[in-house]
């Protein structure tokens, strides 16, 4: 009788050496150092998809359906995701053994009976449909992550519901603390006081847009496209009173109209596309007065520019991240002069590790919100988005810019 996991290993350990995990079939066969940390394959439906989607999404498929699990904590799956991930960086197998390896598996699908039809994509895999950043598409893309319960995000975020990198003064810092610091030095960095004009595109849940109104006494018209979003918004400017200087609108950024002082986007430039960039820097161009400051928080990927087939599958549909000097090279093209690039990678860790903490201690209530296979879809993105930025394979930062023509009165000096 065939062991699947006896089968298994004989198809990956040639490639990558001893197995950097203990694999557990679904047969209840075993294979890999006992010390090893846990990878279960409860179902022949995780190397289906395996065999569909070879690599991260397959991979990302099964985890998120329950067919595959790493028992354990949120720290233990961290840990085990780096195993797994560093032994595929040191594997260096030659196009011979690459073969071999195809050859093995194809055997093995076979004789384990796995041949045949793609399983259905898990519910929680986002299907959007039309042409590529389109107004309708946007909006569907965007509605997919964002048109949920915000009790849902109130539960992992601080207060502030700033869904963004904070800006950490120590790594003891509380996320909420770190949040407001990162608002602070937003909304200096732009120079804004009483009744100066800012334009917060992509507003998210309204942290800029109320923290912009209520402490430097800006006006301000937050933007977004996701309905949720922009109803939440509006009752937290209502509730803080800030009706006269703060207004949340449902508008995509390519139609907001007139001149501002200011214009921010924190994190929202990554899900504009790679084609549509020159127009959204344009836009930032377009809405600041002369002599105006832009300031651009957002992530970037120093390896396969886009968004990663978790990403662009289960979370933000079309996003593309780059490199940061692409992105300083773009806006620069538009006609903004770049004046500071700030670097926030390191930040981002401990900005994550806030809300891995917080949505542990919530773990019961978000499952009633969204069920378990969102909630293993959130563990996963959490998890892998904050090794990312600790192992310098993604980054984020804050890029600000003038727009020529007048004066921009940035000081000499920066405190």
């Amino acid at each position: 009788m065939t062991r699947v996991a006896d089968r298994l290993a004989e198809i990956i350990t040639p490639l990558v050496g001893e197995l950097p995990v203990r694999l557990r079939a679904w047969d209840g066969s075993e294979a890999g150092p006992l010390e090893a940390p846990l990878v279960e394959l409860r179902s022949p439906e995780a190397l289906r998809r395996l065999i569909w989607h070879p690599g991260e999404l397959g991979a990302a498929q099964a985890y998120v359906t329950g067919e595959a699990d790493l028992p354990g904590t949120t720290a233990e799956l961290d840990a085990t995701l780096a195993l797994v991930m560093e032994a595929a960086r040191k594997a260096a197998p030659t196009r011979a053994e690459q073969a071999r390896a195809v050859v093995r598996a194809g055997r093995a699908a076979l004789e384990l009976g796995l041949v045949g039809r793609p399983p259905a994509p898990p519910a929680t895999q986002a299907q959007v449909r039309g042409r590529l950043h389109s107004l309708a598409r946007d909006r569907a893309a965007i509605s997919h992550h964002y048109d949920v319960p915000a009790e849902f995000y109130e539960l992992i975020l601080d207060e502030s519901m700033a869904y963004s990198c904070g800006y950490h003064a120590t790594p003891e810092t509380p996320v909420a603390d770190a949040q407001r610091a990162k608002l602070d030095l937003v909304c200096t960095k732009l120079g804004l006081g009483p009744d100066s004009t800012l334009l917060d595109i992509g507003c998210g849940w309204g942290s800029l847009t109320v923290h912009a109104a209520q402490h430097f006494g800006a006006r301000v018209l937050g933007v977004t496209i996701a309905a949720e979003q922009q109803r939440y918004v509006a009752e937290r400017i209502a509730r803080a009173g800030l009706a006269d200087r703060a207004e949340a609108r449902l508008c995509d950024y390519r139609d907001v109209e007139g001149t501002f002082d200011a214009v921010s986007s924190i994190e929202m430039g990554e899900h504009v596309g790679q084609e549509n960039y020159p127009t959204f820097a344009r836009v930032l161009q377009d809405r600041v007065r002369p002599g105006g400051r832009v300031l651009v928080q957002q992530m970037s990927r120093t390896e396969r520019p886009g968004g990663g087939a978790f990403i662009e599958s289960f979370i933000a549909p079309d996003m593309h991240m780059r490199p940061v000097g692409q992105t300083v090279d773009l806006l620069e093209r538009a006609g903004l002069e770049v004046r500071d690039v700030h670097a926030l990678r390191e930040h981002y860790v401990l900005t994550v590790a806030g809300w891995i903490e917080r949505f542990e201690a919530h773990e019961d209530r978000l499952r009633e919100l969204v069920g378990e296979e969102m909630l293993r879809v959130w563990r996963l993105y959490l998890v892998g988005g904050s090794a990312a930025f600790r192992d310098g394979r993604m980054g984020v930062d804050q890029i600000l810019a003038v727009r020529p023509g007048g004066s921009h009165d940035l000081p000499w000096v920066r405190a």
